[in-house]
């Protein structure tokens, strides 16, 4: 839906049934992200569980698949680079002659480091304790990773650069940065769970 709303609305709007045609492509991860959240909230619910814990799990769980799914990215090959001249700048079928970033290793490593962030945070900080903690710190660290990431990828063809340069997947970053923020807050102001 992600994808549907910010990333290519006009059309949709004039083929409304391939909303669902996910296997032609049209999805983004910030479109994701609102879904997963709605679930966790539904399922924290219906089991009567705390939804940040459930989220905190989720969190540290999320990157993974993230990683692999830039992986499979590069190896499709799509999501390519800005065009460049860097010595390692590679030129992607149906991306035109010029060598470009492999952006989608770039934001791989990115997702690499978040993993090791959240792993070493729930194995020896301990922050599954505070419930809403670990899902605070992958919402900043993936935001900060994508934005950074957006500088060497090009940007969607019907979207262009938007505003001062910016492209949409920046954007869309920014909220799920300050949802991280208010996260921490959150979870620093409850008391410590028990292991």
């Amino acid at each position: 839906i992600g994808y549907v709303l910010f990333y290519n609305f006009g059309y949709y709007l004039t083929h409304p049934a391939e909303v669902i045609a996910v296997w032609k492509g049209g999805m983004s991860f910030h479109g994701g992200l609102a879904g997963a959240s709605l679930a966790i909230f539904v399922f924290a619910r219906r089991n009567q569980v705390k939804a940040l814990s459930v989220a905190d799990i989720v969190a540290c769980t999320v990157p993974i698949g993230l990683l692999l799914g830039r992986i499979a990215n590069f190896i499709k090959p799509e999501l390519w680079g800005r065009v460049s001249d860097v010595p390692w700048a590679m030129v992607f079928p149906d991306a035109g002659p010029l060598p470009r970033h492999p952006s989608q290793l770039y934001e791989a490593g990115l997702e690499g480091l978040v993993i090791l962030v959240l792993m070493h945070g729930a194995m020896r900080v301990g922050v599954l304790m505070r419930p809403g903690l670990a899902a605070g710190i992958f919402g900043i660290a993936y935001g900060l990773a994508r934005i950074a990431c957006e500088f060497f990828r090009e940007p969607d063809p019907q979207l262009g650069f938007l505003f001062g340069g910016a492209t949409m997947g920046m954007l869309l970053s920014l909220p799920v940065i300050a949802a991280g923020v208010v996260l921490i807050v959150v979870a620093q102001r409850q008391p410590r769970a028990s292991p």
